[in-house]
């Protein structure tokens, strides 16, 4: 049997927001991150080279993506769900074949802090702007 895993954060941003924040996050999260032309970000993560790419469609509120690093390959389903001023972003993380149980268990934990850390920089995002806005 497959593993699974699914962790969600609640943003204090509009889901429309939220999203296209999310899009823009990877060179504020891993301050070496290029984008080529086929939409794929590269940059150094956790477990060396590594390469991001959404799969979007914005109307519904899907955000998955495709992740590939130097020991494994994941196909992370991302969603992003509308929560009156808030949004409630999820995804699912399903254990790769090449990897073990005790690095998945390891992934998900560094995956969840790399959660609160985007909650934080979209959350850090929207009061910055509000302030600018009020003054």
């Amino acid at each position: 049997m497959s593993r699974s895993r699914t962790i969600s954060i609640t943003v204090e941003k509009k889901i429309g927001d939220a999203f296209d924040a999310i899009l823009q996050l990877p060179p504020k999260m891993m301050p070496d991150a290029k984008i080529n032309d086929a939409g794929w970000w590269s940059f150094t993560g956790p477990h060396g080279k590594s390469q991001l790419k959404f799969n979007e469609d914005k109307s519904k509120g899907i955000l998955d993506h495709q992740y590939v690093d130097e020991d494994s390959s994941w196909d992370v389903p991302m969603r992003v769900v509308s929560n009156g001023d808030f949004s409630e972003v999820v995804i699912t993380l399903n254990k790769p074949d090449e990897i073990t149980d005790e690095q998945f268990d390891q992934r998900v934990t560094e995956i969840s802090e790399m959660f609160n850390s985007m909650k934080k920089i979209l959350e850090s995002e929207s009061q910055n702007f509000e302030y600018c806005n009020r003054a």
